[in-house]
């Protein structure tokens, strides 16, 4: 017997008898991160952000995710590096990301079908030395970033990083092509973590190394002054979004 018409309906994705992601939202447990915040040229940011969308401040904020515990995706590592920017004519703001990258192939298919995140293959780790955290993200064989933080040194707090540059809204640039290559999606999306519980958070001095790379090209915002790291452990719910801005309307 073939898959019914209303079977496929009201499938949420492919292959169609051994989904590749799930349906939202979806609970991450127990995730370790090192934040990494510096400053950058702000005609950096303006080069990389989609009209309507605007730069709000000079900041970059690069995250390692080590995923220990997500549904339906297992323990992966992921990176994200995010930029402040405004809807204009709107009081919407979030941080955008022109970049991120991971090894999952389920969280990858997940960000860019569902919330247009711009994902790629990639190789991001969270490593403790002696003294020090060290986030890294590979691609090519090539170290694009490297980040170091010292280990624990001052209690913090969510509430404190968000001071800095707030990042639980992300904001994306969502687009799918029809199969003749007319537009079938063009969108700004926007999604908040949910059922946010924060276990620890540690602010420290850190640095950001940026290498050349023209697959993972994040040397388009170079660091001009470093700021404060954080590392934190928490749990968060990846919820269903909505649309903020549709360019075919």
């Amino acid at each position: 017997m073939t898959i019914s018409q209303q079977d496929v309906k009201s499938a949420y994705s492919t292959p169609i008898d051994n989904p590749l992601i799930p349906r939202f939202p979806v609970r991450f447990r127990n995730n370790e991160i090192l934040t990494v915040i510096y400053r950058t040229d702000p005609a950096c940011i303006e080069r990389i952000v989609p009209d309507p969308l605007e730069s709000a401040s000079d900041l970059v904020v690069v995250h390692y995710y080590h995923m220990n515990d997500a549904e339906w995706f297992g323990n992966y590592y992921e990176s994200a590096v995010q930029v402040q920017v405004r809807l204009k004519g709107t009081d919407i703001c979030g941080a955008y990301s022109p970049y991120l990258y991971l090894g999952s192939d389920g969280a990858i298919a997940a960000g860019r079908e569902v919330y247009g995140q711009p994902k790629k293959s990639g190789n991001p780790s969270i490593s403790f030395v002696e003294d020090l955290i060290v986030g890294k993200v590979e691609r090519n064989g090539i170290d694009v970033l490297t980040s170091t933080m010292a280990y624990k040194q001052r209690k913090s707090s969510l509430d404190e990083m968000q001071e800095i540059i707030p990042f639980t809204k992300n904001i994306n640039l969502k687009i799918i092509p029809n199969i003749d290559g007319t537009p079938a999606i063009h969108q700004i999306t926007a999604r908040t973590f949910s059922e946010m519980v924060v276990h620890e958070c540690w602010r420290g001095p850190a640095t950001m190394e940026i290498r050349p790379n023209a697959q993972a090209p994040v040397y388009k915002l170079p660091v001009l002054e470093m700021m404060d790291g954080f590392f934190w452990v928490c749990d968060f719910s990846l919820p269903m979004g909505e649309v903020i801005h549709d360019y075919l309307k």
